[in-house]
């Protein structure tokens, strides 16, 4: 392993803990995928690229990307009102650091599906035995 991931920042165990505190959340890593792909998006273009979020989580994780300096949002002060999220270049080059997740996961999904579904069947056979004695 390189130093470069192994500085000594203060607060921080190393770079990666830095990194993996800004993303933290189910859904950040998505938002910033999402926001990668094509520009300035409307919240509601996200909310349906990012089908399982509830209203509440996304805006809540948007206002954290935001303060965080990751996304800029957009207020036209139109009506009807008309409001658009994009990366700043901090966000751009985190957006570019999580490709290589992406990749992994599109080239491992067979396996992790299949991780994913055997640990769903252990949980139900795991009920469906009760507690033992």
């Amino acid at each position: 392993m390189s130093d470069a991931c192994t500085p000594t920042l203060p607060g921080f165990t190393c770079g990666l803990d830095a990194t993996l505190r800004v993303i933290a959340g189910k859904w950040k890593p998505l938002i910033l995928y999402f926001l990668a792909q094509g520009g300035p998006t409307r919240y509601g273009d996200l909310r349906r690229a990012i089908r399982d979020v509830s209203d509440k989580m996304l805006i809540q994780q948007l206002k954290e990307l935001t303060a965080d300096g990751l996304v800029r949002r957009t207020d036209y002060k139109e009506v009807p009102p008309r409001v658009d999220y994009a990366l700043t270049p901090l966000g751009e080059s985190l957006a570019q650091a999580l490709v290589p997740l992406c990749t992994w996961g599109t080239e491992n999904l067979q396996e992790v599906t299949r991780v994913f579904e055997q640990r769903a069947a252990d949980r139900a056979a795991g009920r469906a035995a009760g507690p033992a004695a």
